[in-house]
Formats: structure tokens, C-alpha cells, sequence
């Protein structure tokens, strides 16, 4: 390491959001970027640990100590190609990973404050493409054909490894375009969507074939392939069963936010097919990262007050004794669109959604929570304290995950990936697994 004291030195500094009072006007892109210096003084704080947890809990196993040493001396090519070893598509985790290493940072376990591994990951993918240092591949074909079933991450990177390993790899996907959740689950102003385009564009550059609006049945796989990988991610959403569930109004997240994704794509719907939150009172039901995303997106379109609730307990702030280390710390996340403004309550129960005599929604029962220990073990027993109340809303979006697919007994030739085997999970954990059935794949294959 070029300066091996300056985690003692140098304090962490993240680029921070645009304002408040700026970003909401638009869908762009919240996140700001550091200067050149200022980016590789950050990744000197890399302490080059001799047990280097950050890449250990990675599920890409990134090698995060290397790349930012790399970046410390401005090798900003060196940095990106050993990146590239391990992660097909940085940029995207560089935007929207919970970045686990960070969590595992021996800096973040001793000050609280982590090598800043994600923002730094995110720069270096970004000055790949400035500086030309993402380059097209032409793989030597092996004469054996795969087909991937849907283009989320996990599908687009068993894509890629594959079409590297030689084999011609054709992608099916049942929308309009490519990228799973990332284009029509996760908001633009987390991840815009010409990122996705500009590693399609690589990837059919490379000799990966994408077919579009091709809604493929599982069972009636396409003929004229020697393997097939399924990825076709958590398509169902956790719903809730409540009196007033049908009332106009009710909906589930990606119902706003896919479609506000496809508006902002150029698509066009009609007033009665519009979902949107302009001069509305909001109600988010579910406290996660989606929950989050609606948040955001009826601030930009225009909601006059918006209120968030969770049926589990609060989280405590920066420390939690009852997760530690090594496991994931369940504290209190406050994400950009919190930032910009929401009620957030816990637990609480939605009882029943209400409505006016005339059919219309206005309101929503709710009614507070009491977790009891389970003399049994595993998850407490929930308990209704009879407090019960009603919050105002005229538009309702449930985000409280996605239910696990319930994958068939496939023929051998056929593999599952990411969230379609594992039930709803993060970004970095799809690719992670689209990459690990690649080489499945490719080890099923060469035994033919």
C-alpha cells in the first residue's frame, strides 16, 4: 500500500445526494461523484487487511483490496480489469448494492466508518468506459447453443459467461426490453437506464442474441439448444388479504413503479391506466428498499404527503447488539427518498382499507403490533394491541416482497438462477448466482 496509515488520516467522505429541493423536480440520477482526488484519497483508507472481510462477505467475492489500491495510484485500468474478474457489471452494484462489504470493513466494525468500496467500485466502472478500457470480445465458438430465460441480473450474467466460455447464447425476455428489475423494478433516479443500455449494447456486440416480448413457458422450452438457464426472477408479489383490498387505488408497487419507468421510456398510457400519486395522500405498506422506491417516486409525481408504515419493530440507529457481526446489522436505514420527506411509522397492521359512500378510497385501518417470544423458537408471534386508528390516503402501494417461485423437477440440460431458485434477493446476489450456473452450465456441457 502507498500511504498504509491513512485509514488514521483520512475521514470517510461520500458524494452525497443533490439537493433535496433539486431532485425532486426530476428523475435522475440522486446520487453525486467525487472529484478524481478526492475518489482515489478514499480508496487509500483500504487498511489491506490481512483477513480481508470485505471480500468474504462479498457474494461476488470482489477483491476489494486490490482494486482500491490500484485506484489509490491512479491505475484506474488495473482497477478495473481486477474488478471485472469478479463483478460482469459493476456499474449496476456500484448504484443499487447494499454493499455488504462494506458492513464486513474491519474500518466499519472498529469506527463505523468503511472503505467507501461501493462509490469507489461505481468510479471505476464509469472511467472504464470514459477512458475505453471496456472492450469488445470476440469468444471463440465451441458450436453449442444456450438459451437464457429472462434478462434480469442473474440472467444477464449467466449470459455473459457463458458467450465467454465460447457458447452461442440467445436471451429471451417476455417485456420490451432487457434488465429484469434493475429497468422496470428500480427507479431512474437510482439507476438510469441508458447504464443497462450501454452494457446490452456490449454484450450484442459481443455475440449475445436478445429476443424481446417472448413470454417463454418453462415447461415448452424452445427447441434447438443444448442447455437452458431459467431466470425468470420473483414475478409474484407478496399481496395483502384485507376487506377493501379491491378498491380502485390499491395497488401493488411495481404497478408504479414499472410503469413510471415506462413513461419516463417514452411509452404512453391513458388517464384511467395511469397510476399516479399527483395531489394525493400516499400510504407505503412495507419498510424495504421497494417501499423506499415509492416513496421517491410519488415525491417526483407530484404526492402531497406520504406515509410509510412497517409491521416490524423499528430499528435501532448504528448499532444493533442483537446482530452482530458477522451477521448483516438490522438498524435503521434512511434512503434518499426518506430524505425527502415521509412519515415513517412501525409496527402496525392494516386491518381493512376504507372507503366513502361514494366507493371512493380514503383511508386506511390500522392497528398496532405487539411481537411476542415464540416459546417454540424462529420467528415471534404477532399479536394485535387493539389500538387501532385510521391514516388518510387516496393511493395505497403494498411493497412487502415478493413470495418464492416454485421451480418444476427440470431436465437435466435445464438450471436455475438468482431469484427464480432463491426467492427475492439483492442485485449483487443474482449476478453472483447467474455467474455460479454458468459454470454449472459449462461443466454439464463439456461432459456431453
Amino acid at each position: 500500500m502507498g500511504n498504509p496509515k491513512a485509514f488514521l488520516t483520512v475521514p470517510r467522505k461520500e458524494a452525497g445526494y443533490r439537493p433535496v429541493h433539486d431532485r425532486i423536480h426530476d428523475f435522475g440520477e440522486v446520487e453525486q461523484t467525487l472529484n478524481t482526488k478526492d475518489r482515489q484519497e478514499q480508496a487509500s483508507r483500504c487498511m489491506d487487511c490481512g483477513v480481508p472481510f470485505c471480500h468474504w462477505a462479498c457474494p461476488l467475492g470482489n477483491k476489494d483490496p486490490e482494486w482500491n489500491d490500484a485506484l489509490y495510484h491512479g491505475e484506474w485500468e488495473t482497477a478495473y480489469k481486477i474488478l471485472k474478474e469478479t463483478n460482469d457489471f459493476p456499474e449496476f452494484t456500484g448504484r443499487v448494492c447494499p454493499a455488504l462489504c462494506e458492513k464486513s470493513c474491519v474500518l466499519y466494525l472498529t469506527t463505523g466508518e468503511a472503505v467507501t468500496n461501493r462509490e469507489n467500485e461505481c468510479a471505476i466502472a464509469e472511467r472504464a468506459y470514459v477512458e475505453g478500457y471496456v472492450t469488445i470480445e470476440n469468444p471463440v465458438r465451441n458450436g453449442k447453443k444456450v438459451a437464457v430465460i429472462g434478462s434480469g441480473p442473474s440472467g444477464l450474467a449467466a449470459a455473459n459467461r457463458l458467450n465467454y466460455k465460447g457458447y452461442e447464447v440467445t436471451v429471451f425476455e417476455k417485456r420490451e426490453a432487457a434488465g429484469g428489475l434493475l429497468r422496470f423494478g428500480i427507479p431512474n433516479f437510482k439507476l438510469n437506464k441508458k447504464i443497462i443500455d450501454r452494457r446490452i449494447d456490449v454484450m450484442e456486440k459481443e455475440g449475445v442474441k436478445f429476443l424481446y416480448n417472448q413470454d417463454i413457458d418453462p415447461l415448452n422450452l424452445p427447441e434447438g439448444f443444448d442447455a437452458y438457464v431459467i431466470a425468470t426472477g420473483t414475478p409474484q408479489a407478496r399481496d395483502i388479504n384485507v376487506p377493501g383490498r379491491e378498491l380502485k387505488g390499491v395497488h401493488l408497487a411495481l404497478e408504479l413503479l414499472s410503469q413510471q419507468n415506462r413513461v419516463l421510456a417514452g411509452q404512453q398510457f391513458s388517464e384511467e391506466e395511469r397510476v399516479q400519486c399527483k395531489g394525493k395522500k400516499v400510504l407505503v405498506i412495507g419498510g424495504g428498499d421497494t417501499g423506499s422506491d415509492c416513496i421517491g417516486t410519488a415525491h417526483r409525481q407530484g404526492a402531497v404527503k406520504v406515509t410509510q408504515i412497517e409491521i416490524m419493530p423499528k430499528p435501532p440507529v448504528g448499532h444493533n447488539p442483537a446482530t452482530p457481526w458477522p451477521n448483516w446489522p438490522v438498524i435503521l436505514k434512511t434512503s434518499s427518498s426518506h430524505e425527502e420527506g415521509c412519515d415513517r411509522r412501525w409496527l402496525l397492521n392494516t386491518n381493512r382499507f376504507v372507503a366513502d359512500e361514494n366507493g371512493k378510497l380514503v383511508g386506511a385501518e390500522v392497528e398496532g403490533v405487539i411481537w411476542e417470544p415464540n416459546p417454540e423458537g424462529g420467528r415471534p408471534i404477532m399479536k394485535l394491541d387493539g389500538n387501532k386508528e385510521i391514516i388518510e390516503c387516496d393511493i395505497v402501494f403494498l411493497a412487502m416482497g415478493f413470495l418464492k417461485p416454485q421451480q418444476p423437477q427440470f431436465p437435466a440440460n435445464v438450471f436455475v438462477a438468482g431469484d427464480a431458485a432463491s426467492g427475492a434477493s439483492l442485485v449483487v446476489r443474482a449476478i453472483a448466482s447467474g455467474r455460479k450456473i454458468a459454470a454449472q452450465v459449462d461443466e454439464y456441457l463439456k461432459k456431453l
